[in-house]
C-alpha cells in the first residue's frame, strides 16, 4: 500500500476522481496543514509528501523537509513543495525537497510528477569517484565530482563545477564487481551549497539508460542493502 499525504489546499487541484489515486493499493491522506503532514507521517510513514511552501500553520515548507531529512526515522520519503509564484524559487531550493510545482500548475502535471515519485527506483547510498563532461557545448569542459547516492533511473553528485538544470552530461565511474561504466544523462535537479568551502549537489536522470547500466546498479544497491 503506497501511502500518500496532500495538504488540503492541493487537494483541491486535484482532480481526485481521474486519478490514479483512486486505484486499489494507494492511501490519500489528507492533511490540514505541514504541522498536521508531520504528526500524519510520524504515524504512518507515508511513501510521498505533497505540501505547501507557506503553511496556514507555523511550520513553512524549508521547516517541513530539514525536519523529516534530518530524523532518520522519517526521512525516506519523496516529498513535493508546491509554491505559490516563481519568486519563491530561492526559498525552494532550501528545501530537501525531490520537486517544486508552482500552485498554479494543472492536476495533470502535479499527477504526473506524484506518480513518478511513487514508482522512484530504488537508492544506493556512496561515496564513488566521477568524471563528467559538459556536452553540446562548442568547447567541451571536463570535470570531477563524487557520487551521493544512485538509482537505475539516476543520481545525486557533488562537485565544484558550475552547471545548469538541462545541460547533457557524459558521466564515467565504477561501481565494485561492474568495472568502469558510462551513461549519458540530463542536469534535473540543483541544490546550490550552503557555503564557500562545500559543493552544489546535481540531480541527474540518465538518458535512455541500457540494460548493462541498469543491471550493474541494480547489483550494487543490492549489495549495498541490509
Amino acid at each position: 500500500m503506497k501511502k500518500v499525504i496532500v495538504t488540503e489546499d492541493i487537494i483541491r487541484i486535484l482532480k481526485k476522481e481521474q486519478s490514479f489515486l483512486d486505484r486499489t493499493g494507494f492511501m490519500l491522506l489528507p492533511a490540514g496543514s505541514n504541522e498536521d503532514v508531520l504528526a500524519i507521517h510520524k504515524k504512518e510513514k507515508a511513501d510521498l509528501i505533497v505540501a505547501s511552501l507557506d503553511s496556514t500553520k507555523g511550520v513553512s515548507g524549508e521547516k517541513l523537509c530539514s525536519i523529516i531529512r534530518e530524523d532518520p526515522e522519517m526521512c525516506a520519503v519523496s516529498i513535493i513543495i508546491v509554491c505559490s509564484s516563481e519568486s519563491d524559487s530561492d526559498r525552494c531550493m532550501a528545501c530537501k525537497a525531490n520537486a517544486f510545482l508552482p500552485r498554479a500548475v494543472s492536476s495533470a502535471i502535479l499527477l504526473q510528477e506524484m506518480h513518478r515519485l511513487l514508482n522512484i527506483a530504488a537508492r544506493g547510498f556512496c561515496r564513488v569517484p566521477l568524471r563528467i563532461k559538459l556536452e553540446g557545448k562548442k568547447t567541451e569542459s571536463s570535470f570531477s565530482g563524487s557520487i551521493e547516492n544512485i538509482s537505475a533511473s539516476g543520481m545525486l553528485f557533488s562537485s565544484g563545477a558550475e552547471l545548469f538544470e538541462g545541460d547533457t552530461i557524459a558521466c564515467s565511474f565504477s561501481l565494485p564487481g561492474s568495472g568502469s561504466i558510462t551513461a549519458e544523462a540530463e542536469i534535473v535537479r540543483i541544490i546550490e551549497k550552503e557555503s564557500q568551502n562545500k559543493q552544489n549537489l546535481y540531480g541527474i536522470s540518465f538518458t535512455d539508460p541500457d540494460n548493462g547500466l541498469i543491471s550493474a546498479i541494480e547489483k550494487f544497491i543490492t549489495k549495498k542493502s541490509p
